[in-house]
């Protein structure tokens, strides 16, 4: 029961006992009856005195402790007109005050720590204690290729996506970097914050994408040229001298065997030319020329220029095609990318396989094949220059892949699935 109800019911006990007295008093002598009056009006006027006293403060307080429990701090008490009391008002206002203004406080900084994660450039994951995904900003769903429906609530090795499984594998407070199958390259941290005294682990993933590939491509551009330059040059000579003497050779006698050997020699030298001219072809990459096309057409157009040689090889080719808008691209390079990606396909199953080709919604198409696979070992090094898993691949393929759907803007992933079908994806762009 509170305080005021308390005193209500004393009041009311007093005054009855006190009516009482006086009806008694008024039926024995007079001075009683006086005497009994006047402790009637002393008693109401120390309850007055007692309730502004003690009361009137004790309900302020109690309600001031109501405020601080309902976390209401833009409240305040009034003075109760009592020296004591108003002190203690006075110091309870300026908490409510202070807790106030560090409540406004605490909120602009949680504001602008929540603009800032979302516009930060890096990918920010927080998790639960359980490690459940409680939080990702946009960077880290672009990077992860997921949708926050699909990702919230669950643990990282639950979400579909290569660059969560690889942050699932990095120690408490270690930084790591890795390359994904899709080019990719990421700067890995996992550290953790204390929230209400408990640690809460999280992510930090930074692209160092763009930073490699200029180095790897200023590197091997300058490798390719001055390999191109001297082999060119050296083989330019070689072949002059070996046609030379072999028209000197060919007017002596018994010199056929010498001179076949020589066109061996002079073949040998064109091979290898053509061969560093292909490696030169990767740096003269033309800039894209985008024009409205088809996807659906272009798939066909790839469709029917490898039919012959999935035929010789037993392996059955299709093509799937979605309703989806036209797209922006250089119809010629994209052409030269598809080819390219169903070769790789065609090469990975040998012989008596199947290949399809599907176009995606909202805007992309994925070769799949049923070949031997990709280990996990080599997913990481697909798109590296010079990197092949052929006896005879120069690892040249996949660096040209990656030049024209990076200047097209695409995104891509080649990996085999727990199905068993290796995918390669490519998705544009779309407004």
């Amino acid at each position: 029961m509170r305080l005021k109800g308390l005193f209500g019911i004393l009041a009311i006990l007093l005054l009855i006992i006190l009516s009482l007295l006086t009806y008694v008093a008024a039926r024995s002598t007079p001075w009683l009856f006086y005497t009994v009056e006047g402790l009637i009006v002393v008693t109401i006027l120390f309850l007055i005195l007692f309730y502004r006293k003690i009361v009137k403060p004790l309900h302020t307080i109690g309600s001031g402790m109501e405020l601080l429990r309902e976390q209401d701090f833009s409240s305040r008490l009034s003075l109760v007109g009592e020296a004591e009391a108003d002190r203690v008002v006075n110091v309870f206002n300026r908490m409510m005050e202070q807790l106030k203004n560090e409540r406004l406080r605490l909120r602009e900084q949680n504001h602008f720590l929540d603009l800032l994660i979302n516009a930060s450039p890096m990918g920010v994951i927080i998790t639960t204690l359980d490690e459940d995904v409680s939080q990702l900003n946009p960077m880290a769903l672009k990077m992860m290729g997921v949708k926050l429906e699909d990702a919230l609530g669950k643990k990282l090795n639950d979400i579909d996506s290569a660059l969560a499984n690889e942050l699932m594998a990095i120690p408490r407070g270690e930084s790591i970097t890795v390359r994904l199958n899709d080019s990719n390259i990421y700067k890995c941290t996992r550290s953790s914050f204390i929230d209400r005294g408990f640690q809460h682990p999280f992510f930090l993933v930074e692209s160092l994408t763009d930073e490699v590939m200029k180095a790897e491509k200023k590197a091997y551009e300058k490798v390719i040229r001055m390999i191109a330059h001297e082999v060119n040059n050296t083989t330019a000579g070689i072949t002059s001298t070996l046609d030379t003497v072999e028209q000197a050779l060919a007017e002596e006698d018994n010199m056929e065997e010498i001179c076949q050997v020589m066109r061996v020699c002079t073949d040998r030298c064109f091979s290898m030319s053509r061969f560093i001219t292909r490696f030169a072809d990767v740096v003269k990459i033309p800039e894209p020329h985008l024009s409205p096309a088809n996807l659906n057409e272009l798939a066909s157009s790839c469709k029917r220029f490898m039919e012959g040689l999935c035929m010789d090889r037993n392996i059955t080719i299709r093509l799937e095609c979605a309703e989806i808008p036209m797209v922006e691209v250089d119809g010629a390079l994209f052409e030269q990318v598809l080819v390219n990606i169903i070769k790789n396909a065609a090469e990975s199953i040998e012989h008596d396989g199947e290949i399809t080709i599907r176009t995606l919604l909202p805007l992309g198409i994925e070769v799949i094949d049923n070949g031997k696979g990709i280990s996990k070992e080599v997913e990481a090094k697909l798109f590296s220059p010079f990197f092949s898993t052929k006896p005879d691949g120069q690892g040249i393929g996949l660096i040209f892949i990656r030049e024209i759907l990076s200047r097209h803007g695409c995104t891509f992933s080649l990996r085999t699935y727990s199905d068993g079908l290796t995918r390669f994806r490519v998705f544009f762009p779309h407004l």
